[in-house]
């Protein structure tokens, strides 16, 4: 099927093929038609399956040529909100769309003057949105739409008297869309509070599967000391075009980074002890042409790489949730897929756990380590503070600090 069939209109269809969108997904199959019929939609569907179009190309149609803010779309994380404002400027180019992001952690005054130029659609983080607001910068007065991004991860991290505070904000008359990778009742409470009565639930695939079928999963079994060995047995056997290595602290993260880079790979590292700026930059180099990233738990939902064709858990997760969340940044928008865990002889009863809660097959494989046996990690070399000894993100704030709000409803909640 062709996203004309769905009544996209042929202008902004002709600009989709340009950019490589040929055929809508199946999650953009069902809910492009209800949000162009007007219809507010609550849409459960795994990460990787295209929801980021499933609601830009339609709200991008309706608004056409419109000069007014009518769209605002709230993300839970910094890297989400600027995955999704990249998306929709590149959506949004054919009609001259003025998208403004905005996060905590990046400069206030540049994202209000930002908004003073004018602005057709706002992407946000809960927090900076509900800061603009207060500070009357940000009108919501004339909003079409509202859209609630990994409505589960926002509930996970503590926004949802936030997000009430900001749809309080907004007129009577408008279209609500919730999408999700899963579906928790606090979210189905939410979706019967701020939606209509009639709204559409959509929920795509098998609803006990979370993960994309299109990725092959792996998994290693070797003691501590020789993880890095079998890591570049790994990459010598299987040979990742662009990958993303987990590793679960901060600390780890820099040493692989530097070991990878010694070694002459192309590396981009990520995690929260990065400023904004370092992080901008670091996705600016994976996305454009660095062969692998590192990083902490902070990528594991959001990013959005195509190109991506391995994901590399260095430490294993410490559940399965986190499994799904880090697995979903491969096998994107129906492409293949490889997931490798690197584990030792006591986390054997993760892989069974993950087997059970997911329903997926993890095979087993054995690389030969022997040509990087004695291979080590550096030791992580810094200067005054380590960042890496610091809280890690859910702790802290994505920005570093913790700050108290003005309003004493929000006392005591990080921002974003």
């Amino acid at each position: 099927m062709k996203f004309e069939r769905l009544g996209i209109g042929s202008e902004l269809t002709s600009s989709l093929n340009k950019m490589s969108f040929l055929n809508p997904t199946e999650v953009q199959e069902i809910a492009i038609p209800l949000i162009l019929d007007g219809q507010d939609v609550s849409v459960r569907s795994k990460t990787g399956s295209g929801k980021t179009g499933a609601f830009l190309i339609p709200i991008i149609n309706i608004l056409g040529r419109s000069n007014l803010l009518e769209a605002i779309i709230i993300a839970p994380t910094r890297e989400l909100t600027l995955q999704v404002s990249e998306v929709a400027k590149k959506i949004g180019a054919v009609y001259k769309k003025k998208v403004v992001t905005v996060y905590g952690g990046a400069s206030m005054s540049m994202q209000i003057n930002a908004l003073r130029n004018g602005a057709n659609i706002v992407v946000g983080t809960p927090g900076r949105v509900l800061d603009l607001i207060e500070r009357r910068e940000l009108r919501l007065g004339n909003l079409k739409f509202v859209v609630l991004d990994e409505a589960d991860v926002m509930l996970d991290m503590g926004f949802i008297d936030d997000i009430e505070i900001i749809l309080s904000h907004t007129p009577r008359r408008k279209q609500v869309l919730l999408f999700s990778a899963t579906m928790p009742k606090e979210i189905v409470g939410l979706a019967a509070k701020f939606m209509n009565e009639e709204r559409k639930n959509i929920i795509v695939g098998d609803e006990k599967q979370e993960i994309v079928g299109n990725v092959s999963h792996l998994y290693g079994v070797v003691q501590q000391e020789y993880k890095f060995p079998l890591l570049m047995a790994y990459y010598s056997e299987y040979e990742p075009k662009k990958s993303i290595i987990f590793a679960n602290t901060k600390r780890m993260a820099d040493r692989i980074a530097g070991t990878l880079k010694e070694r002459g790979l192309r590396v981009s590292l990520l995690h929260g002890g990065k400023s904004q700026a370092e992080r901008e930059r670091a996705l600016s180099a994976f996305r454009n042409g660095e062969d692998v990233l590192v990083a902490t738990n902070v990528a594991a939902r959001g990013l959005d790489f195509p190109e991506i064709t391995d994901i590399i858990n260095y430490d294993a997760p410490d559940d399965p949730v986190a499994y799904i969340h880090r697995i979903g940044r491969s096998a994107r928008m129906g492409k293949e897929g490889r997931a490798f865990t690197i584990i030792n002889d006591s986390q054997r009863i993760l892989i069974n756990e993950i087997k059970k809660r997911t329903k997926i097959e993890i095979k087993r494989i054995e690389v030969d380590i022997e040509p990087f046996r004695d291979l080590k990690v550096i030791s992580h070399r810094h200067h005054g503070p380590n960042k890496s000894d610091m809280p890690n993100e859910r702790q802290r704030g994505y920005n570093g600090s913790r700050v108290k709000r003005r309003n004493s409803i929000h006392r005591d909640r990080p921002r974003w």
